[in-house]
């Protein structure tokens, strides 16, 4: 392994463990880059609470090394913790802030809607905010490896499937070049929707819980007492949530969509994927279970949304900087078929977070969709202002501790 240079790892070697590493539109994803390409209909695995996990930390070397693992990786070794930390999508920025590690992140996805969505729930986590003006969207104009060599990051957090499945210059060995001369790959994007990797990867894939996932990073930055500590306030509000939801008979009917031009780009609600985190433990009746689509996500018309009528509409994306949910709102209580809507008539067409969220985020946002779909239950949703933080909730109405949570950030636990 190559020898430290002013203070930081130059390079990190890359461990294969029976893994060979060598060898969109913007309303349907809210992004400027994303592919659509998953053919996984996400209907088939487990849960996706991630209530049984087992360790991830591997073991220390004599020499302070030590491996953390994820595939399609497989296992990869550290000689020291990351500092500068390449992220695309911004669940594993939540993770470093999560972890105390968010000043190394050098670049994120979607730039401005994911730093200002995760500062919208920062606002209320005393002493912790992320940084994100000024850092470039490495997906922008496309992954090139000129661009992974000017930022010279000591870890990569993307699944290498994702570049060799979505551009046509990308192979194994571009993957394998990088992780030798610069540093590991760490990421597993088709975990989402539970999607299919590209074909060199397929063989070794696994898909992971949203706090799986988040174990597994906690192991490259060495911080398994963070991750513990905030895993039990997960598992607290999920046993809270899970304990007072009203019979299955009696829950709502509700659609996860995103409204694009003359039609409406469809997620599912209770199928495996860490897409789902934040609308799974909710088990509300999805409205739209009975359609399909080969990719990532679907599409209906207005018409196809009046046959399922939903009680409730979860606009994803509804609380970033992308959509006013009063502009949606008003969209639909304008067209002659979505003002028939019982969710517009009823004004439940509610503001959702974004998919792509860590753990910081997935308890917000859990809290968030236990009260607009249960708010007898869970307490009254005080509605989303755009372009405003995450809303004051009481401190008695709330679902779970915030000065808890802030603290073991602070690394204060």
């Amino acid at each position: 392994m190559d020898s430290h240079r002013n203070g930081r790892p130059s390079r990190r070697q890359f461990v294969a463990t029976g893994i060979a590493l060598g060898g969109a539109t913007l309303a349907g994803c809210a992004s400027d880059n994303d592919g659509n390409g998953g053919n996984g209909n996400g209907n088939g695995g487990t849960d996706g609470n991630g209530d049984e996990q087992s360790s991830t930390d591997g073991e220390s070397g004599s020499d302070g090394s030590y491996t953390a693992s994820m595939a399609p990786v497989g296992e990869v070794e550290f000689d020291s913790v990351p500092e500068n930390l390449f992220v695309t999508y911004p669940q594993y920025a939540d993770m470093a802030v999560a972890l105390g590690h968010g000043e190394g992140v050098n670049t994120l996805f979607s730039t401005e809607m994911a730093g200002t969505t995760m500062n919208k729930f920062y606002e209320h986590l005393e002493g912790v905010s992320f940084d994100w003006e000024g850092l470039p969207n490495p997906l922008e104009d496309g992954l090139t490896k000129e661009q992974l060599y000017e930022l010279d990051s000591d870890v990569h957090f993307l699944d290498p499937s994702y570049p060799v499945k979505h551009n046509d210059d990308w192979d194994e060995s571009d993957i394998d070049e990088i992780a030798s001369a610069l540093g590991p790959w760490f990421g597993n994007f088709h975990s989402g929707v539970h999607s299919e990797p590209a074909d060199a990867y397929a063989d070794d894939y696994e898909y992971y819980t949203l706090w799986e996932m988040f174990e597994r990073v906690a192991a490259v930055f060495q911080e398994r007492e963070r991750y513990e500590e905030l895993k039990a306030i997960h598992d607290d509000l999920i046993a809270r949530i899970e304990s007072n939801l009203p019979p299955e008979e009696e829950r709502p009917t509700a659609a996860r969509v995103t409204l694009g031009d003359g039609q409406f780009f469809t997620y599912h609600l209770n199928t495996p994927g860490f897409w789902q985190a934040e609308t799974r433990p909710l088990g509300a009746d999805d409205a739209l279970t009975d359609h399909d689509w080969s990719g990532d996500w679907g599409t209906i018309d207005y018409e196809t949304m009046l046959e399922e009528d939903p009680d409730v509409i979860l606009h994803l994306w509804g609380i970033t900087s992308r959509y006013s949910i009063d502009n949606v709102r008003e969209t639909l209580a304008d067209h002659p078929v979505g003002s028939d809507l019982t969710a517009v008539q009823n004004d439940r067409v509610v503001a959702g977070g974004m998919r792509y969220q860590g753990p910081i985020m997935n308890l917000f946002q859990l809290e968030m969709t236990a009260k607009q779909l249960y708010p007898e239950q869970f307490g009254e949703w005080p509605g989303y202002e755009p372009g405003q933080p995450y809303p004051d909730i009481p401190s008695d109405e709330q679902l779970f501790d915030r000065e808890q949570v802030a603290s073991i950030v602070r690394g204060e636990f």
